[in-house]
């Protein structure tokens, strides 16, 4: 198989096969593709290490870096997945929380490797591109939740 052309590189401190076992089991179109070990001791690990690990996340190629603990994630880089109904938003949600992560704001949550997640039901994604104060309703009501719930973006689409 032909190394895609672009992928998004993550950078974790030591766990990127763990945390790509995780992304596989819990997201749809998810896998992973290959584990590379280190050839010779490096800054953060030994030789025969995990250096780095290929995967891909709701169909996005993906390696895990194995860097050690110099850099650090932050919210200027998510994955947004969208879900289709409240279901699918809770099973998400609570397989990132429920695994060591934290919840945030706005659909906003932060799985335990420090990686940012926005689990995002189509129902908010919709209403806002409406615009106009269908959009304003729906976006305040947002700002007011962790998770969202869609019912109560559906009812402030409404009025």
């Amino acid at each position: 198989m032909a190394t895609p052309k672009n992928i998004i590189c993550i950078w974790y401190d030591r766990d990127a096969e763990e945390a790509a076992h995780f992304y596989a089991s819990v997201f749809p179109d998810s896998e992973v593709k290959a584990v590379h070990h280190a050839p010779s001791d490096y800054p953060s690990g030994k030789a025969g290490d995990v250096l780095t690990v290929d995967f891909i996340v709701a169909g996005i190629p993906c390696m895990g870096l194995n860097g050690g603990p110099a850099f650090k994630h932050s919210e200027a880089f998510s994955f947004q997945i969208a879900t289709e109904d409240q279901e699918e938003t809770d099973r998400y949600w609570s397989a990132i929380v429920g695994n060591g992560g934290q919840e945030s704001a706005c659909g906003w949550c932060k799985d335990k490797w420090g990686v940012n997640w926005q689990i995002t039901p189509r129902a908010l994604t919709e209403a806002l591109a409406a615009g106009g104060a269908e959009a304003k309703r729906a976006f305040e009501a947002m700002m007011d939740m962790g998770k969202i719930d869609v019912a109560k973006i559906e009812a402030a689409r409404r009025g």
